[in-house]
Parts: structure tokens; C-alpha cells; sequence
């Protein structure tokens, strides 16, 4: 018996019309197999990044290096303590796997001047990609340059890949920088940083500090000094205008001459910067603690006729004869000194309480007698309506600021019928009010009995129960007038 050949079933082609997965497909089974194309791309794209990262971090290696002076610290020179735990964890794990890390920034110069930092930030060599890797607990954050934030608990360190100079602007024109997203060296990042005593790298396991622009000499001297020409470098970001002020008036540095001219000259540039970024500087100069000298320093530096020109014009020339504009500057000055009393005595003021102080002599000028609740707060809204704008300042904050300015007058008005004190004690700003008031009091060397009296009232509104404030509320919103009797209408008839 001859064994037949097995007859081969012809294969059908893909797509041919008996295949259910071919081209009969519905819209429905094309829009599902296009989804994980889509994340597909997705992760190339993500891949691709990180290989054009690794590559631009690998070429950056091998960059020629300048040596830097190497600065041998003892432990009683920083202590120890001083030291940031997590911080130190970072910079350890990354120096393990083969990386460059540091402590950089103002946490070093805090350190050397005797200074407890608040905040540590490090830089490294790694790309944020390779740090992620090394910590669980990192976010890559940004978008115009990317770092990581560590997270240990509600510590966060910052950490940030070497940077260098941005790319020169094609026509040179303009020096104001717009892109900063360049990987670098620690040498380049040192050199691309705004002051030396800003430039300095420490080692926190070797205690050394790597210095490649003279910073070392200048935080002896008690010198501010930008890094290269100051004409470029205040040119790049104005906004290091305010931070030299910031610097000198908080760590009691002389800004060197070149670096002072520059200021000066380039005052007027502010104007171009963003907003948000400018009164960010100007809230941290009020809550330094040296408010008083940051400020009049930012006005010999015309910083402050570019930013406020109203509230330059208010406090007018510095040599002016008019009396009454002397005495206008002058308690201006001395509210903001009284500012830095209560700052330094453990006050922390809060945004709507230093904008309320900032706007206080072009606000309280509007103010008439006759004016009541309402028109002060319509006018204090007002005045702060276009700075809000600009600067994108949160509604809550421009609220309460005008709040505080428009409650001022009520604590040293006459009594009126409807007005409560132990009500408006426990109004939610009358901390910020009284707090406001008491800052006029002790710039004006008068009131304190006042201001002690509002304090008892403050005590006492909190401890009443709610009987006694339930009877207030009725005293205050008063007898209500008898309704009259109903006398019909039209088209109604009288009774027979």
C-alpha cells in the first residue's frame, strides 16, 4: 500500500479577507492596538533622552580641567554638627558609585562665616537620570533644566548636575540670559555662579573646599564681588541686583567698587525682569532682618525707582527741604527697622503683613475721615491691584494685605454703636492688624498703652464662651424696627 502525499492547506496571507485580523479589522480594534504604539514612542523618546544625556555627560568628562586651590578645613573651623545629615547621605552615595559631589552654594558660605544654614543643596557630575537611579526617593523636577529632589521625610535636598555657560546669543546684542541648560563641569559651574563667596565647593568627607575663582580670599576679606566682568554678569540676571543687597546688609559684606558701579548702572534693567522673581527678592529682603539697610541701599542703587517708582516718589529726595516729606521718609525708615526688631526677637511675618508695611505710605495717604470700612478696603485694593498683577501674587495674600490696612484706623477710632472690639479680635487677620499696629506704635515712640489694651481684649475675646458672644453679635446688629401693620393694596377692597 503506497502512502499518498498529505495535501499542504495554503497558508492565507495577512490581511487577506478570511483572517480576522486582517484588513476586515472594525475602527475599534485599530484605535486598541494603537494605544500601546503611542507608549511605545513614548518610552523610545524617554530612552533617547537619556542616552543623548549620558553622552553629553561623558563628552563633558573629558573637558580639560583647571585646578583649583584646595582648602584643608578643620573641624573647629565647621562643625560638624553643622552638617546635614541627609545632605551627607547624598553626597556620600553619590562619591560611592563614581561620582563627583559637593556641597555648593550658599550652605558653604553660611558655613564658613559661622552661620547655621537653612537648606543644603549639592552638586554632582551625574545626570538626573543616573541620580534617580541611585535614590528611591528622588523626583526629577523642572523643565527648562532638570534636577532632583531627595526626599527624606519633609527634608528635601536639592540636587543639580554641573551647568555651564549658556550658549552666546547669536547677535550679542542682548546679555539677559533666557536658556541655562547646559551640562558642565564643577569647574564651569563654579565659574558660571553669580559671586565668588557663592562659588565655593566643599567636600563634606574630606572637610575640603575646592575654589577655582578666588572666593576663599573674598569671604576672609568680608568682600562681595561678582565672577567676571560685573557689566556682563548683572547683565545676565538683573535680578542679582537685589541679591548683592540681600548679601551685603545680611552678612554685613562691602560690595566692591566695580561690582557697587555696575549696580548702579544697570539699575534700570529690573524693569525687564520677571516680576514674581523681583518681588520674591524684595519679601525676603523685608524679612532678613535687615530690612531697614537692604532697602535704603536698593534706593542709593536706584533699584527702588525701577521696581516702586510710587513709593520712591512718596518718600521723596533724599536732601529734600519739605518738612513734611522728611517726616514722611523718616517714619518709613523707622517702621522698617521696627520690622527688623520684631523679626529678630522670633517674629515671622507673613507676605500680607510686609506687603501691608510696603504699601502703607501711598495707601494710608488716601485715606480721609469720613471714609468708612468699605472705602479703605476699595482703596487699599486698589493701590495693590496692579503690583498683584504683575507679579502673579496669590489673591489670599493681596487680600489680607489690604485687609490689614483698611483695619488699622478701628484701633484708634472712637467707640461707634455697631462697632464690637471683642468681635473684630476674632476676626481671622486682627493677629496680622494688631501686629501691623503694633509696628507703628514702636516707630512712632507712642501708643503702647493702646496696643496693650487691644492685646487684653485679644485675651479675653478668646476666652468668652458662646453666650456672651452670641449677645454681642445681637447688640451690634440691634433693635430690629416693628413691622407696620398691612393697609392693603391696589385693587383691593376695604372691608364692609
Amino acid at each position: 500500500m503506497t502512502d499518498t502525499p498529505r495535501r499542504r492547506r495554503p497558508r492565507r496571507r495577512r490581511g487577506s479577507a478570511g483572517n480576522s485580523r486582517g484588513g476586515n479589522r472594525d475602527a475599534s480594534e485599530r484605535k486598541e492596538e494603537s494605544g500601546p504604539q503611542e507608549t511605545l514612542s513614548h518610552r523610545e523618546k524617554r530612552r533617547a533622552e537619556r542616552r543623548s544625556e549620558r553622552e553629553e555627560a561623558r563628552h563633558v568628562r573629558k573637558r580639560s580641567r583647571i585646578k583649583a586651590e584646595v582648602h584643608k578645613m578643620h573641624k573647629d573651623e565647621i562643625d560638624p554638627r553643622a552638617l546635614d545629615r541627609d545632605a551627607r547621605r547624598v553626597v556620600t552615595r553619590l562619591q560611592r558609585h563614581g561620582f563627583e559631589a559637593y556641597f555648593v552654594g550658599g550652605c558653604v558660605r553660611d558655613l564658613m562665616v559661622g552661620r547655621r544654614p537653612k537648606d543644603f543643596d549639592v552638586a554632582t557630575d551625574a545626570t538626573p537620570h543616573e541620580i534617580r537611579r541611585l535614590f528611591r526617593n528622588g523626583r526629577i523636577i523642572g523643565r527648562r533644566f532638570r534636577l532632583v529632589h531627595v526626599h527624606y521625610g519633609d527634608n528635601i535636598i536639592e540636587t543639580s548636575t554641573f551647568r555651564c555657560e549658556p550658549p552666546e546669543q547669536k547677535d550679542g546684542s542682548d546679555l539677559l540670559i533666557v536658556e541655562d541648560n547646559e551640562f558642565g563641569t564643577a569647574e564651569e559651574d563654579a565659574q558660571r555662579r553669580d559671586f565668588t563667596v557663592n562659588a565655593l565647593f566643599l567636600d563634606p568627607s574630606t572637610y575640603e573646599i575646592h575654589d577655582w575663582v578666588e572666593g576663599m580670599g573674598d569671604l576672609e576679606a568680608r568682600l562681595l564681588r561678582t565672577i567676571g566682568d560685573p557689566m556682563v554678569r548683572l547683565a545676565e540676571d538683573p535680578v542679582r541686583i537685589l541679591r548683592a543687597v540681600k548679601f551685603a546688609t545680611r552678612l554685613d559684606f562691602e560690595i566692591e567698587e566695580g561690582t557697587w558701579q555696575a549696580m548702579v548702572e544697570l539699575a534700570e534693567h529690573l524693569g525687564r525682569s520677571a516680576p514674581p522673581r523681583v518681588l520674591e527678592e524684595i519679601l525676603r529682603l523685608l524679612r532678613s532682618g535687615s530690612a531697614l539697610g537692604a532697602m535704603k541701599m536698593l534706593r542709593a542703587a536706584r533699584g527702588l525707582k525701577v521696581i516702586f517708582s510710587d513709593l520712591d516718589e512718596r518718600l521723596g529726595e533724599r536732601n529734600a527741604d519739605d518738612h513734611e516729606v522728611q517726616q514722611r521718609a523718616a517714619f518709613f525708615w523707622r517702621l522698617l527697622e521696627a520690622l527688623d526688631q520684631r523679626v529678630h526677637s522670633g517674629l515671622e511675618p507673613s507676605n500680607a503683613l510686609l506687603l501691608a508695611v510696603l504699601f502703607a505710605p501711598l495707601v494710608e495717604n488716601s485715606f480721609l475721615p469720613e471714609h468708612n470700612h468699605l472705602d479703605r478696603m476699595r482703596i487699599a485694593e486698589e493701590c495693590l491691584a496692579s503690583t498683584a498683577e504683575s507679579a502673579r501674587l496669590a489673591k489670599r495674600d493681596t487680600g489680607r494685605a489690604a485687609r490689614i490696612l483698611a483695619n488699622h484706623p478701628l484701633f484708634v477710632k472712637p467707640q461707634e454703636r455697631r462697632f464690637s472690639p471683642l468681635l473684630f479680635a476674632l476676626t481671622p487677620e486682627f493677629e496680622e492688624s494688631l501686629a501691623f499696629f503694633g509696628l507703628r506704635v514702636q516707630a512712632r515712640g507712642k501708643g503702647w498703652d493702646v496696643f496693650e489694651a487691644w492685646e487684653e481684649r485679644r485675651a479675653r475675646a478668646l476666652e468668652a464662651d458662646e453666650e456672651e458672644l452670641e449677645e454681642e453679635r445681637k447688640r451690634v446688629r440691634g433693635r430690629r424696627r416693628p413691622r407696620r401693620p398691612h393697609r392693603g393694596g391696589r385693587g383691593r377692597s376695604k372691608p364692609g
